[in-house]
């Protein structure tokens, strides 16, 4: 996806130091094959999130994240598309959702 911006447009944008890493951050979300989900269920594993995911693109890997040392979940995770508008779409259509009795939130993973 490309973000079209006039001349003038552009240098208000960069003169206004709050707004463009906001700008970056918005043209990296599109460009994102890999979600994060929040809100999961304790009770939400892998299977549970593939089979929520799967219906709007094919998934390469899904990772709920847990504690380590009781095995636990953490309540979100991971799930990577193969193709950005794959994730586009699920991001869109199951954001606010309600899976295993609690409401997902559904963004782009940022490299950390």
């Amino acid at each position: 996806m490309f973000v079209h911006l006039t001349s003038s447009k552009l240098i208000a944008t960069i003169a206004n130091t709050r707004t463009l890493p906001q700008l970056l951050l918005c043209v990296r979300h599109h460009s994102s094959t890999k979600l994060f989900i929040a809100g999961l269920s304790y009770n939400t594993n892998e299977t549970v999130l593939r089979d929520t995911f799967e219906q709007h693109g094919q998934i390469i890997e899904v990772k709920v994240i847990c504690n380590h040392r009781t095995g636990e979940s953490k309540g979100y995770g991971f799930v990577r598309f193969n193709s950005e508008t794959a994730a586009a779409t699920a991001r869109k259509e199951l954001h606010g959702q309600i899976v295993d009795g609690r409401r997902i939130r559904v963004g782009y993973a940022h490299k950390g």
